[in-house]
């Protein structure tokens, strides 16, 4: 179950005053909104601060994929049976590939690890490395 390459988050303490693996779990609980919150708070640990990034960039595709997808369903209506039945099983999907990627998220920070969503982890090193940490 443990990740052998990545030893757990220890060392510099939040900002938030919360241990780094609940902050860093609780940055995804409400997706940017937590996200930019810790973002913004944290000033020390980078820990937390890759898992506020991920979460604000994790967030914004999801919601950008959401409504890309919501124009295709309207457009699958219009399709007798097959476009509905089709639109319900997207949605689905989506639905359920969101919470089981939201809990993994949660499940990987409060482990005290970094797991990094392909383009969305890069992205997220990018934000963090750009914004600098004030002491």
């Amino acid at each position: 179950m443990s990740d052998p390459q990545q030893p757990p988050v220890q060392g510099v303490p939040s900002s938030s005053g919360l241990a780094p693996n609940i902050a860093g779990a609780l940055a995804y609980l409400l997706g940017p909104i937590t996200g930019l919150f810790f973002l913004v708070v944290e000033k020390q640990n980078q820990f937390v601060r890759f898992h506020a990034a991920q979460s604000i960039v994790v967030g914004v595709a999801l919601i950008i994929i959401s409504i890309v997808l919501t124009i295709f369903e309207r457009i699958l209506m219009m399709i007798p049976v097959l476009g509905w039945l089709v639109a319900i099983l997207l949605s689905f999907g989506l639905s359920l590939g969101c919470f089981v990627l939201w809990l993994v998220l949660m499940y990987r920070a409060y482990q005290g690890r970094e797991w990094e969503v392909p383009i969305a982890g890069e992205q997220a090193r990018r934000m963090i490395a750009t914004r600098p940490v004030v002491p």
